[in-house]
């Protein structure tokens, strides 16, 4: 088994550093070594997964397509350049909304040059509101009820009297808090932008005299705005349906699953879309949501099997030896799904690929729901893109990788805002179980 995990976990790191659908197709090749070398049974595919995640792609790149996403950055900069010294609380909250909205982290590209540029003219430390700003349009993805994480969790909790509701009731409080808290504690991080010898240093170079930022641009706002309006109503319904079975069509007694709710409503949310406002569906493939989110799905078809299949073949062994400490400590499988989360650099990969575990060792679903913000792992190595661009995002200099790669500008509120999270989760389960 040994020997089998760290062909797994070669897999895993070979992809994370090719990118893109790197971590997929290595996933694939880890798998094969499983089945014809160590001789074991591979299981499903994750073919509901991937085929909720495709669905809500479809609609989230109509809505981008159509501008839905550059009208949300013109109000969101209307909002920070109307109280810029709120710059750094507002500016996650922002970012945050933008992730829950569309289900996917990288939409926060398009504002975060905005948040550098108003932190800048108000003379506050970029690092301070671009720093929360990356870590919530992560955490978000944990409280997002269409991303590909939460749909990936839902999918395993079938069969379970667990409902999308009871999922967004701990995660949306316990990761808004985690950010809230975060920001807070950003307010004090570093010298003021005047004092800082970087930033001095590029004033006195002429290198502030300039910005490059360009307001977003929307083309039809109308169109815009009714995109934005029918995904936001298609969530809204998912929700619903996700937290009211009764609402669910029944056929010779048995209602239709959440997975089938979810494709069929973002389908028609995507092709109604494109219908409304004229919009091409090439057009909606080429945006970034529609890349992240496929790279998302050949990241959980290979590295999710992969683990499905290692887990399976190994499941004696692994309940056997570690069963009793994670049940008198489930804090230990929080610090697993961070670490893998890491490995991984995808929320919804790791979920698929480690939450399973959790079950068989007999943590209740609960718990696995009260620690899932632990999958938010990935800002620790600084190289994830929406963190290597607010870096470059910030002229000033502040925000920064340190000489020790650890100690950068994301990691104190992400530790924070993860910590926080998850403690807020583990009592909100005491009080809804």
């Amino acid at each position: 088994m040994i020997i089998q995990l760290l062909f797994v976990l070669t897999a895993i790191i070979v992809g994370a550093r090719l990118g893109g659908i790197g971590l997929g197709v290595m996933g694939g090749v880890g798998l094969s070594i499983l089945v014809f070398a160590f001789g074991l049974e591979p299981t499903s595919p994750p073919i509901d997964v991937m085929l909720m995640i495709a669905a809500v792609i479809s609609a989230a790149g109509a809505m981008q397509a159509a501008g839905g996403l550059d009208y949300l950055v013109h109000l969101a900069e209307r909002l920070l350049r109307k109280n810029p010294s709120q710059v750094t609380i507002l500016s996650p909250l922002v970012t945050y909304f933008f992730t829950f909205i569309a289900g996917t982290g990288h939409v926060a590209y398009s504002v975060l040059p905005v948040i550098a540029e108003v932190a800048t003219e108000t003379k506050i430390r970029p690092e301070r509101p671009l720093g929360i700003a990356v870590i919530a349009s992560q955490q978000a993805i944990t409280a997002s009820p269409i991303s590909a994480a939460t749909v990936a969790l839902l999918g395993m909790f079938a069969g379970m009297d667990i409902s999308l509701f009871d999922i967004l009731k701990v995660t949306i409080p316990a990761t808004l808090i985690g950010v809230l808290v975060g920001a807070f504690f950003s307010k004090r991080v570093g010298k003021e932008l005047e004092e800082d010898p970087e930033y001095q240093r590029r004033l006195a170079a002429g290198m502030l005299d300039k910005s490059n930022v360009k307001s977003a641009v929307v083309h039809n706002e109308a169109h815009a705005r009714t995109s934005v309006i029918l995904f936001v109503l298609s969530t809204v319904l998912i929700v619903l349906f996700g937290s009211i079975p009764s609402m669910r069509p029944s056929f010779d007694g048995k209602m239709v699953d959440m997975p089938y709710i979810i494709e069929m409503l973002m389908l028609s949310t995507a092709a109604i879309i494109m219908l409304v406002t004229r919009t091409s569906g090439i057009e909606a493939c080429k945006g970034n949501v529609f890349n992240a989110g496929m790279q998302a799905v050949i990241a959980i078809f290979g590295i999710a099997w992969m683990g499905d299949t290692f887990i399976n073949g190994n499941i004696d062994t692994l309940t056997g030896s570690i069963e009793g400490v994670v049940r008198d400590m489930p804090w230990l499988f929080g610090l697993a799904l961070f670490i893998m989360s890491i490995l991984l650099y995808s929320q919804a990969a790791t979920v698929r690929a480690i939450m399973p575990l959790g079950l068989a060792l007999g943590l209740s679903p609960w718990m696995l729901i009260a620690l899932f913000p632990a999958v938010n792992g990935y800002f620790f190595i600084p190289n994830y893109p929406t963190i290597v661009a607010a870096i470059n995002f910030d002229r000033t200099g502040s925000t920064h990788i340190g000489k020790w790669i650890l100690n950068h500008s994301f990691m104190k509120p992400g530790i924070i805002a993860t910590v926080v999270a998850i403690a807020v989760g583990l009592l909100l389960i005491q009080i809804y179980k």
